[in-house]
């Protein structure tokens, strides 16, 4: 017998097992057993848990719609992620592709909250989609293979959305409906009815988050409007001391605001997704 850290009298065996913490029950002669310290239910089993390897996706979910707490994906930073995509917006048209890849790491792990593995691949993703979406003719397919991985890893970290596919069909839509308004493509019809662009937004941020059409096209809208200040940057020659710069990062962030007053409640039964990043595609 032999005594571990916290003076738990166990065999050389697991001791050699676990050196930093008993595992076992305590041995003493004549004391009371007790039960170990990661016992279940107690917030160290919980943390450990969650860190164990196969644990199921969308843990932390599970536990935030049983509690009733709209989880940590719906609770992000509007200022924080209107600014780091402004910033990655403006990486993207002056072709800074190195530049983009570290805001995207920032936006990814402010906006979705996922591991800093998972971040650094969602990162990732992300700048290919743009790579593949920006040149003319641009390659739609591979974007929406991009995008569908990324969206598979939001779903492997926190259980949604549902069908990765269809969230990334939904995102290359408003890319293309961006890159229409951007370049005067749309019909005269198109633009007597609903905006194409704020309705493609509307959708996509229904699906991700579960919540009807209406409650978030006032997001959609603040973005869109976000969207023109920056093409008019563009059309400029991508200026750096605009003073577009930040009327379309002020922008970005009334519209991150829009989206959390209208998500930041709990839905029961619905997987917790996060707020969705990507450079304007043009």
């Amino acid at each position: 017998m032999s005594a571990c850290r916290r003076g738990c009298q166990t065999n050389l065996v697991a001791l050699a097992l676990y050196p930093s913490e008993c595992q076992f029950r305590t041995v003493m002669p004549g004391w009371p057993r007790v039960k170990p310290r990661c016992r279940r239910g107690g917030p160290y089993y919980a943390a450990q848990t969650r860190r164990r390897v196969g644990a199921p996706a969308g843990r932390d979910t599970q536990e935030a719609l049983v509690s009733g707490d709209p989880g940590p994906l719906r609770s992000f930073n509007p200022v924080e992620v209107g600014r780091l995509e402004a910033a990655a917006w403006m990486a993207y048209y002056q072709r800074r592709w190195l530049r983009l890849l570290i805001v995207s790491v920032a936006l990814v792990h402010r906006a979705f909250r996922m591991d800093w593995p998972r971040t650094l691949h969602g990162a990732w993703l992300v700048l290919r989609a743009n790579q593949l979406w920006a040149p003319s003719p641009h390659d739609s397919d591979g974007a929406r293979r991009c995008m569908r991985r990324f969206y598979a890893l939001l779903r492997l970290a926190h259980g949604g959305p549902a069908d990765p596919a269809r969230a990334a069909r939904l995102e290359v839509a408003w890319w293309a409906a961006h890159r229409e308004r951007q370049h005067g493509a749309l019909s005269s019809s198109a633009l007597s009815s609903a905006d194409p662009l704020v309705e493609a937004l509307a959708r996509l941020y229904a699906y991700l988050y579960g919540v009807p059409e209406a409650d978030v096209r006032q997001a959609a809208a603040d973005r869109a409007a976000a969207m023109d200040l920056s093409d008019e940057w563009v059309a400029l020659g991508c200026p750096a001391d605009s003073p577009l710069i930040p009327a379309e990062r002020a922008a970005l962030v009334r519209s991150y605001a829009a989206l959390l007053a209208a998500v930041h409640q709990p839905r029961a039964g619905q997987a917790r997704t996060g707020p969705l990043e990507a450079a304007p595609a043009s």
